[in-house]
């Protein structure tokens, strides 16, 4: 069974978040993942977009993977399909990233049981501009 931390502890780690991965973060404004984001990135975050077919989204120059981002980074936020969350999954316990974020009607059990298990933090099927705002 998936278990979200609470309300306040996902206030907590966005208050202490500063850059989010967007994996498929589109450079199409009318999608969902490039407001969400770009939504988090008026809020101050920065935003890294993570994917491999665009060249950049919301000003920033896109990378293909997560082994590519240099620096630390907070949250890995997804807006990939459910069956896109093992592979990724894998790729993310190959950082140091504590968070792993996926977007609404995204989750997997068996990823969730598999990286809380490896003491990550995970949140799934919940949207980070939403829980940002009602957790200010």
């Amino acid at each position: 069974m998936i278990t979200n931390p609470s309300r306040d502890q996902i206030g907590e780690l966005l208050n202490s978040s500063k850059r989010i991965a967007v994996i498929g973060l589109s450079d199409n404004p009318s999608r969902t993942s490039y407001s969400v984001s770009e939504a988090m990135q008026s809020a101050g975050y920065e935003i890294i977009p993570v994917n491999p077919t665009i060249k950049e989204a919301l000003g920033v120059k896109a990378v293909s993977s997560l082994k590519e981002i240099e620096g630390k980074v907070d949250i890995v936020n997804i807006f990939r399909r459910s069956e896109f969350l093992a592979d990724i999954a894998d790729e993310f316990l190959n950082t140091d990233i504590p968070v792993f974020w996926s977007q609404l009607g995204v989750e997997d059990e068996a990823v969730f049981n598999k990286l809380t298990e490896k003491g990550r933090t995970v949140i799934m099927d919940r949207c980070i501009k939403v829980e940002h705002a009602v957790t200010r």
